[in-house]
């Protein structure tokens, strides 16, 4: 839910452009440069922009903000900017992540002597993210020496002048100004942020994560309803200060325009009788309910079901490449998952046109999700499966045949439905294994998990499903206390790169990560970083076939059904443009138009 409000709220250096993701236009910056290598990067800001607290926007806010992003070391900024402008491997082994130069500009500028790096550097970083959290919370930018820290040339940001930034990047990556164009990469007001909290090292502003800050953007925050995860309701009004209502009406790109409508109503986490209630009796005007229930809200949808086809009340983003990928992850290093005959056992044991059938609309008389085959999903079609691997097929003998290899090589035995024992039978016996899924369980996956439980069991290997808490989730930090087997887990990438946004975090672990299986391939993970930060698109695609061999022999994951993107809009909701960046899921949205009056 919070992508569709920081996109109207909150604004970047450069954003989508609406429909094509692979280019960006101007929001904040009006112009800039890359370097042929494509480590530097410098902008021309937009000039009388305020936030709507009334603080300018300029290149010293440009600098605050990235820098903040970092050193709170939470999961958007620190997996987004990791090896571009802090050093991952440094974070990983230390905790700490620090935009790379400004410690050592820190000490040059402010005289401060940080631990030697080369034998404590877990202090000298520690000591640096503290020193950079102090400055941050005590922004002063009229500081000589605050400006001359801006100003020094080495290190990941550099203030030019009142509206001239420059980016360094640590390794040379073409898809940067893609990596920058969605709300990581937002701009946040530094006299705010000072008089509510500041900054802390690896922490969240607890009052900001309540009640949001000032943006730029054509909307504000009105109210706030629930606490943070908890969130009930976030009413937005227009900006009536917005720099983009000083531009021709359809002269700013999409994503820039001014708003339209007074007041957004967003109701979170509705359950699904009141999001099909809300939207058959027209108080909602966007909505969303799963596929096999959208004949419900047809149904009590009564007022114009006589004379309207039902597609006309579901928008289904067809063109939307995917950016996520749905994953049924096997612990790698955890008996007997461990064992790479076990997990090919299971790609071969599942049903996967089952599985697919679960999206089935009857309403539509179509299937609303697709299959890919990992690592990538078709984000860049020239990296997706480029030797055309088959899906792992539903072959149950193949499936028992590779059960019964893993029991010889685990020591195990287990036994068939019809009562032939396969595996080792001096072994012990194979023992259930929980099959842990997160709630809510919506009857749709409550579907899913009885095919899943019934495919394996029919080649000898029983389950049971287990329920997770989000935070006992959270806390399976090694792969030791890690479930064997997750349901439904998924990885969705911020911006269109499928090495660096899906690959590598979910067969890596080395960034705040989806790696549920903890695949541990060093070939992989080097290839992988290689071919991140190439500009040479040959290459990747090369690096992309060996990656995809050998994940696909050695199976760490179960690639299931991911939903296909739409959502609930009436039908006399007009002009809605669907971008990349706008998804409304699981939510209810409310609207009153220029007149006051209830649109869809």
């Amino acid at each position: 839910m919070d992508q569709p409000i920081f996109n109207v709220v909150y604004q970047e250096l450069v954003t989508w452009n609406g429909s094509d993701y692979f280019h960006v236009v101007p929001m904040l910056a009006t112009n800039w440069t890359v370097s042929p290598d494509y480590k530097h990067y410098i902008f021309t800001l937009r000039q009388g922009v305020y936030f709507t607290d009334g603080e300018p926007f300029n290149a010293t806010v440009v600098w605050f903000s990235l820098y903040r992003t970092i050193i709170m070391g939470q999961g958007p900024g620190v997996s987004n900017y990791g090896s571009l402008l802090f050093h991952e491997s440094v974070y990983s082994e230390t905790g700490y992540a620090t935009p790379w130069g400004v410690c050592r500009a820190m000490e040059q500028i402010f005289g401060l002597q940080f631990p030697n790096p080369q034998t404590n550097l877990t202090g000298y970083e520690e000591e640096c993210a503290n020193a950079l959290a102090n400055v941050l919370s005590n922004f002063n930018v009229h500081n000589q020496s605050i400006v001359k820290l801006m100003e020094y040339p080495n290190q990941a940001v550099v203030v030019l002048g009142p509206y001239e930034v420059e980016i360094n990047l640590i390794h040379p990556y073409m898809y940067f100004l893609l990596d920058i164009a969605s709300w990581w990469g937002a701009m946040v007001p530094p006299a705010y942020v000072d008089a509510h909290g500041g900054v802390q090292v690896n922490s969240p502003n607890s009052y900001l994560c309540q009640y949001g800050l000032p943006g730029t953007g054509p909307y504000e925050i009105q109210s706030v309803t629930g606490t943070p995860g908890e969130f009930t309701e976030i009413v937005l009004t227009l900006n009536p200060n917005y720099w983009g209502n000083n531009y021709p009406p359809g002269s700013l790109p999409v994503l820039d325009q001014p708003g339209h409508i007074k007041i957004i109503d967003l109701k979170i986490s509705e359950s699904h009788t009141n999001r099909v209630e809300l939207f058959a009796e027209n108080q909602a005007q966007l909505s969303y309910v799963s596929s096999p229930f959208l004949s419900q809200v047809y149904s009590a949808w009564s007022p114009y079901n006589q004379y309207l086809p039902p597609t006309s009340i579901v928008h289904i983003s067809w063109d939307l490449t995917p950016e996520c990928i749905m994953m049924f992850s096997m612990n790698t290093q955890r008996w007997p998952t461990n064992i790479t005959d076990f997990r090919l056992a299971i790609e071969h044991a599942i049903n996967y046109t089952a599985l697919l059938y679960t999206y089935y609309s009857p309403l539509l008389n179509v299937t609303l999700a697709k299959l890919y085959l990992g690592p990538f999903t078709p984000l860049n079609p020239a990296l997706y499966n480029p030797d055309n691997l088959s899906f792992y097929s539903y072959n149950p003998n193949l499936a028992i045949e590779y059960l019964n290899e893993s029991g010889w090589e685990g020591d195990f035995y287990t036994v068939l439905p019809n009562g032939t024992v396969i595996g080792n039978p001096n072994g012990q016996k194979l023992p259930s294994i929980p099959i842990y899924v997160i709630p809510p369980v919506t009857p749709q996956l409550e579907e899913q998990l009885e095919i899943v439980s019934q495919d394996l069991s029919q080649i000898g290997i029983p389950t049971a499903i287990s329920y997770v808490t989000s935070s006992e989730f959270d806390s399976w930090t090694s792969p030791s206390i890690s479930g064997r087997l997750i349901y439904e887990v998924g990885w969705c990438a911020d911006w269109p790169d499928p090495i660096m946004q899906i690959a590598i975090s979910i067969l890596t672990g080395e960034l705040p990560t989806g790696d549920y299986a903890w695949y541990n391939n060093p070939t992989v993970a080097n290839l992988l970083y290689e071919a991140a930060f190439t500009t040479n698109l040959t290459e990747q695609i090369q690096i992309a076939k060996q990656v995809y061999e050998i994940v696909y022999n050695q199976a760490p994951y179960v690639w299931i059904p991911d939903p296909v993107p739409y959502f609930l809009v009436q039908p006399y909701v007009k002009g809605v443009i669907v971008t990349w960046t706008v998804l409304l899921q699981h939510n209810v949205l409310q609207a009153n138009n220029d007149n006051g009056h209830n649109i869809q």
